[in-house]
Order: structure tokens, then sequence, then C-alpha cells
């Protein structure tokens, strides 16, 4: 197995990870916890895309990743102005 696949098998297991945990009601799609394991899943299979120069995935894990990102922004936000 190739550095590039074992990077994106990670990566995609984190964001399989998230999606299993919050079909089954573990945690919250609006939880840090969601929002964290998206970030860090999509940025690693990004960049396992980026290391095999594979640009349609390294532009959807892109924007997976600034999706996750203004996700927690939205609830540090949410957390700072309850409290």
């Amino acid at each position: 197995m190739k550095t590039s696949d074992l990077i994106a098998t990670i990566g995609v297991s984190i964001l399989l990870i998230a999606f299993f945990l919050q079909s089954l009601k573990l945690i919250k799609a609006e939880s840090w916890s969601y929002g964290i394991l998206n970030l860090l899943g999509a940025g690693i299979a990004g960049y396992a895309s980026w290391l095999i120069s594979f640009m349609p995935f390294v532009i959807l894990e892109s924007v997976w990743s600034a999706v996750a990102l203004y996700g927690l922004f939205k609830l540090f936000v949410k957390k700072k102005s309850s409290t």
C-alpha cells in the first residue's frame, strides 16, 4: 500500500465514522465532534488527493473542509453569544 493510499484510507474512515455516528443519533450534525471529524477527515482525504494529483477530489474535499470549518465557526459564535 502506498503512503497516499494509507492517508486517504484514514481520511475517509474518519468521514465515515462521523456519518455513522450521526446516522445512529450518537452525535448531532450541529455538534463540535461532528464538525471536527468532518474537518479532519476531509482535510486528510484532500491531502491524499493532492499527493496523487487528483484535482476533482482536492476540490471536493477542500469545499467539504470549508463547510465543516464554517459549521464550527457558527457553533463558536453561538456559544460565545450565549455566555
